[in-house]
């Protein structure tokens, strides 16, 4: 099966139409059609659904996503294995990070580590840990800084980083040295990511704890400053807060909740050449 035509679905997948992952591969649409009629007719089914809206994979499509992923990871293990052997260094690094506060000293060590090895490529990926440890498993990402989560990969711990809370200057218990975490269930919560599994998520329930959800927000950033103006409280990771001039009351919670941070990443043996490079580049470096 040629990858190629692989890569394309995948790209047309992301871009959710024709046209536009034909722009962005500078190849033609109807060009687009007949490479992906032609891994359909090899597949024996129809990967994608087409509608005015746009283009989104079948069920069927959606179950070969993550052989898909593992078949062009496979390829690139191998190009960049030939090329180790040749003597040259050539490949592609994906790393995620959950945490912004990260994202300084990973782009700081992508670019000492592409001095070192101009051949290879580093991509800076974002997103929740469940999203980013499911990319892991998946080979979508090399690996990553997140909260610790159960999956198939490696893990080597970084920190502790404890959930605080965060309330308007003027809540009752702004002056206090904790804030009770069974009283996010009578204040009004904003809560972060609503629908994904987060921290925030996974310590509620943990603990029983069922919050009185007012407002949601995309991020963490958006929930502080929604507290600031006073419309009501919220949870996140310290680390999150690091760096970040705010004007809301930030304590512990009572009884003190945290989480392991660490890289996520496949075992050394089925990581690719430049990964283990940047593994042992970067282990002594946070």
């Amino acid at each position: 099966m040629d990858t190629e035509k692989i890569k394309v679905l995948l790209d047309v997948i992301e871009a959710g139409s024709l046209s536009a992952a034909a722009e962005k591969l500078r190849y033609t649409p109807s060009g687009l059609s007949r490479m992906l009629a032609a891994l359909e007719e090899e597949t024996g089914f129809a990967l994608l659904r087409r509608s005015r809206w746009g283009v989104t994979p079948t069920a069927e499509c959606r179950e070969l996503l993550p052989q898909m992923r593992r078949l062009l990871q496979a390829e690139d293990q191998y190009r960049q294995q030939a090329a180790a052997i040749r003597g040259l260094e050539a490949g592609r690094l994906t790393i995620g990070s959950s945490y912004g506060v990260y994202y300084r000293t990973l782009a700081q060590l992508a670019a000492d580590f592409c001095r070192d090895h101009p051949g290879i490529r580093v991509d800076l990926l974002g997103g929740s840990s469940s999203e980013l440890a499911q990319a892991v498993e998946e080979g979508r990402v090399d690996l990553c800084i997140i909260s610790r989560r159960s999956g198939s990969f490696e893990w080597i711990g970084l920190r502790q980083d404890p959930l605080v809370a965060v309330l308007p200057p003027s809540h009752p218990c702004a002056g206090d040295a904790a804030y009770p975490l069974r009283r996010f269930a009578a204040d009004s919560f904003i809560e972060i990511r609503p629908g994904t599994e987060t921290d925030n998520s996974r310590c509620f329930l943990q603990n029983s704890v069922r919050p009185n959800t007012c407002y949601t927000c995309a991020d963490d950033g958006a929930a502080v400053s929604m507290v600031e103006a006073g419309l009501g409280v919220t949870l996140v990771n310290a680390l999150l807060l690091e760096g970040r001039l705010c004007a809301a009351a930030v304590l512990p919670v009572e009884p003190e909740q945290s989480v392991e941070v660490g890289i996520a990443l496949p075992s050394l043996e089925a990581a690719s050449p430049a990964a283990r490079r940047f593994i042992t580049y970067a282990r002594f470096r946070f």
